[in-house]
């Protein structure tokens, strides 16, 4: 039946915006959901997408001969435990909490779908950067690219291991290598995530009539947040500048005290534009699974929250 507005043939009243609370459920929802797509196949694309941004001259098929040489199966899961699983939990608790409340805020102050869905995303991308990502990424391209010393008959020293030899030698600063580089990509990776995505949420909704708010198909979430992850692999440089500044490689040519700055002009020299690039396809291969995780296996994992925490859950997915 059509409301007061409609009848008289005045424009609906736009939808009320409502903030939403801070609940466990909320919490334990996106870091459960994370949990999930990197302990399948997000960690091994995540792995594949590294050794290509190291090992520059290597393609797709000899990225995977790389790691499969340095471990079968579990090669493609270097970096896994503990940091993987540290960075997955703290993306519900840290990014999303804070993107929400920021694109919240940002509604309030009049802005679209679309600028305060870059706004949530950067801010929130800026937030888990330097709260958890800096060190966790640290460690998993440490993990993934130091030098296989198992060939020289040595014991490879352990994942803790190499964090507390980095952190003696080296302190925070060592442990954090890179994560300007990681802030960078977060805010742009997240900014243009969210907004991109809200953006084809936008243009869906428009095309199917649920303009009021109706709920959205599986498929339609799906397309609208894959729309977003592959679109916002365009600052695949920065990743790359990250992965050269983190890398336990051993190269000669490489600077010694690498900025952002230096390694992106010392990645230029060595293999162009190009080298920029590489490792984009397996990147964006991982955007579409972190969305087929989320929002396929998000009504799921919402109904199983809730029993266990008696909390209705509002958070989106």
């Amino acid at each position: 039946m059509a409301d007061a507005a409609t009848v008289a043939g005045l424009p609906a009243a736009p939808p009320q915006l409502e903030k939403k609370p801070v609940k466990f459920s909320n919490l334990l929802l996106g870091g459960g959901l994370n949990l999930f797509e990197v302990t399948t196949l997000g960690q091994p694309l995540e792995v594949v997408k590294t050794t290509m941004a190291a090992n520059r001259a290597d393609g797709f098929g000899g990225a995977i001969s790389r790691i499969w040489g340095r471990g079968g199966v579990l090669g493609f899961y270097q970096g896994l435990i503990p940091w993987a699983w540290i960075e997955a939990s703290t993306k519900g608790a840290v990014l999303l909490f804070v993107a929400s409340e920021t694109e919240y805020y940002a509604k309030s102050f009049g802005a679209n779908n679309f600028v305060s869905g870059i706004s949530g995303g950067m801010v929130g991308g800026l937030a888990q950067a330097y709260a958890t990502m800096g060190f966790c990424t640290c460690m998993k391209t440490v993990e993934i690219t130091k030098h296989k010393v198992a060939a020289s008959g040595v014991k490879p020293p352990g994942t803790m291991e190499t964090f507390m030899d980095i952190w003696r030698r080296e302190g925070l600063r060592g442990i954090n290598k890179g994560v300007n580089a990681v802030a960078v990509r977060q805010v742009t990776n997240w900014g243009s995530r969210f907004g991109l995505s809200r953006m084809a949420e936008s243009g869906i909704r428009k095309a199917t009539g649920k303009e009021g708010g109706e709920k959205l198909s599986v498929l339609e979430k799906i397309t609208a947040s894959a729309v977003g992850g592959g679109l916002s692999a365009w600052n695949q440089p920065i990743e790359v500048i990250r992965v050269e500044m983190q890398s336990k490689k051993e190269d000669p040519n490489r600077p010694k005290n690498l900025t952002v700055g230096k390694a992106a002009k010392y990645i230029y020299s060595q293999n162009g534009m190009k080298g920029l690039y590489r490792g984009v396809a397996p990147r964006i291969g991982l955007g579409v699974w972190q969305t087929v995780c989320m929002v396929a296996l998000g009504d799921v994992a919402k109904e199983a929250v809730e029993k266990l925490t008696g909390d209705k859950v509002t958070a989106k997915h």
